[in-house]
């Protein structure tokens, strides 16, 4: 399979946390880190920080809930 964003990221919106799962292809294996952040000023501070030390280049989210 072609890897088309060897550096990529899905994010999970809720209420509390946004969880995101970090994809990147730093081998001819792929690998992926998973991690949560509040959804208080604080925590969405960092996960753009998180984001940047993989050097992510496409992001994709989806929430969840009524709306």
């Amino acid at each position: 399979m072609e890897v088309l964003y060897p550096r990529c990221a899905g994010l999970d919106v809720h209420n509390d946390v946004v969880l995101g799962c970090m994809r990147y292809a730093s081998t001819p294996v792929q690998q992926q880190q998973v991690r949560g952040f509040r959804t208080t000023a604080s925590g969405m501070l960092d996960l753009p920080e998180w984001l940047d030390s993989y050097s992510c280049t496409h992001v994709a989210m989806e929430t969840t809930g009524d709306g």
